[in-house]
């Protein structure tokens, strides 16, 4: 066989030069792994795609994840998204420097403003972009090479008529119109997202200022962390949003596409697969990082660890609950179901859509020293009928008889439907109604008072204790958090102590047996060695 000429092998080279290059243009993915980003993780890679496999496969799984939705985002007229993420998972490099330096690579007199609640956090970002596009891995990639015509990092365009605006959110967008716009952190800590007024002046600067600057078809994206329910992104999202990933209907009318990828995976439907209780970039971080942020029971502490890495908005509340005296432990060490009263606890949702209200259920058993144990947890956003078989069937399960929820438009609304289900399914419980309050904090100070004194016992680990760690962080934030009805369920244990004690122990199991002068018990007989025979 003829050796290969030096001029084929050239050809060659070139060929797959071009191949490469085209996938660069084409595909955020490829384009990421082409160019130097100052400070993120992976380098720039010369991949053979064709050979190798795609570039998506040389990046940890979230950060391709994150592409993907931007490359959607960009590509989708009116494209919207919001991606959420802890420190240090490199979203601001790929959303605020990696995609715009793309999009105006390959969509001459592109106009991208990148705003952030600061203008010098935009800049600095402004000046990233403007490093890749001065590198030689960028200016190979695109047919005509590009080159930087003004060099100011608030504002510094290229060579084929693309443009970049950086600015203050707060200060005010004014001049440029936008193809696409990217806000980086549109506040600048707890503080400022508390401050009712600078919600107000970062939601009308976004309104007034920044979608005014936006052309026909635009995209948006935001990154943001989730300090407080009243933030930007809380004033679009629906008010039902719940943590999901996905594209969602929001309240201006448009689908935005939501990534939540929370340090630690709370929900079985993680955009990542993972299972819940798995931490997020493990080749990266080891569990101990994420675990000095974690186990800070100061209030504060927990706060930042809900909201900065778990993007569970939590404002800080009104109640003296004090996390350190919940008791986790292994439930293998408990002490057998058979030897507690048990009660059921139930905060029902009453629409009839199936994004509707959370419907919440607990079941706690009380041993016979006073401790109270969390033996079980059910939660789903479902209609009222779905929520009384979830019901019914945790209560047949543990064989649970006595069952708390409200009075008031719940009881009312979900007691005659709850009666019918339970003499369908002959499973029958003593439901105990209790009073409601309309103070949301005075719901809960029984269970505060509780827990506090060190009795409280739940599960060190697994979904119960994930349930179990909302529900204290809703009892946390009351009255101004946002959902409430784990710790409505916490409230209704908290005021109904003294009534688990006379509720009745779990019957139990019984074997069945073989009925006398059956068939099956003559037969039985006749296997049965030295028997007489029945004449």
């Amino acid at each position: 066989m003829a050796t290969e000429s030096a001029s084929e092998l050239t050809k060659r080279a070139a060929a797959r030069e071009i191949i490469r290059r085209q996938r660069a243009q084409e595909s955020l993915h490829s384009f990421a792994l082409s160019v130097p980003i100052p400070l993120a993780p992976t380098p720039p890679m010369e991949l053979d795609e064709d050979l190798m496999g795609p570039a998506r496969f040389y990046m940890p799984a979230h950060i391709a994840l994150i592409l993907d939705v931007l490359q959607r985002t960009a590509n989708r007229p009116f494209g919207r998204c919001m991606i959420y993420a802890p420190p240090g998972a490199a979203k601001s490099s790929y959303t605020s420097v990696v995609l715009p330096t793309w999009e105006m690579g390959r969509k001459p007199k592109s106009r991208i403003i990148l705003t952030s609640y600061a203008a010098g956090l935009a800049e600095r970002q402004a000046k990233r972009c403007m490093q890749i596009a001065r590198s030689p891995e960028y200016v190979d990639i695109w047919d005509t090479p590009l080159a930087l015509t003004r060099d100011a990092a608030a504002d510094w365009g290229l060579s084929n008529e693309s443009e970049m605006l950086s600015a203050g959110l707060l200060a005010g967008i004014t001049g440029n119109r936008a193809s696409g716009a990217i806000v980086d952190d549109p506040v600048a800590g707890r503080q400022e997202a508390d401050s009712p007024a600078t919600q107000k002046a970062t939601i009308e600067a976004y309104q007034d200022d920044l979608l005014t600057r936006m052309m026909p078809g635009a995209w948006l994206s935001f990154i943001m962390t989730r300090w407080s329910e009243n933030d930007l992104a809380g004033a679009i999202l629906p008010a039902d949003y719940a943590g999901e990933s996905g594209m969602i209907l929001c309240r201006d009318g448009l689908y935005w596409e939501v990534l939540n990828l929370p340090a630690k995976c709370e929900r079985s439907d993680d955009p990542l697969g993972r299972q819940i209780g798995e931490y997020l970039w493990p080749e990266w971080f080891p569990a101990e990082h994420w675990g000095i942020f974690e186990r800070n029971e100061s209030k504060a502490g927990q706060r930042t660890w809900s909201s900065l890495y778990q993007q569970r908005p939590t404002p800080m509340g009104n109640t003296t609950l004090d996390r350190s005296k919940i008791v986790w432990s292994d439930p293998k060490h408990w002490p057998p179901i058979q030897m507690m009263r048990v009660a059921g606890y139930s905060d029902l949702a009453v629409t009839e859509t199936v994004r509707s209200d959370w419907t919440e259920h607990a079941v706690f058993g009380m041993d016979a020293e006073g401790k109270i144990y969390l033996l079980d947890t059910w939660s789903g956003q479902v209609t009222s009928d779905k929520g009384i078989d979830s019901l019914l069937a945790m209560a047949k399960r543990l064989r649970v008889r006595t069952w708390f929820d409200e009075k008031g438009v719940i009881h009312n609304a979900v007691g005659p439907a709850l009666n019918k289900a339970m003499r369908e399914k002959r499973i029958y419980l003593d439901v105990r109604p209790q009073p409601s309050n309309a103070d949301k904090v005075a719901k809960v100070q029984g269970f505060v008072a509780v827990a506090n004194t060190g009795i409280v016992h739940a599960p060190n680990r697994g979904p119960h204790r994930i349930w179990m760690e909302q529900a204290l962080s809703q009892v946390e934030a009351m009255p101004a958090g946002k959902l409430d009805d784990k710790a409505d369920v916490l409230g209704l244990l908290g005021r109904t102590v003294d009534q688990i004690m006379n509720a009745p122990q779990p019957a139990p199991p019984r074997e069945e047996g073989i009925k006398p002068f059956s068939a099956a018990w003559i037969e039985w007989k006749d296997k049965l060695p030295n028997q007489p025979r029945y004449r």
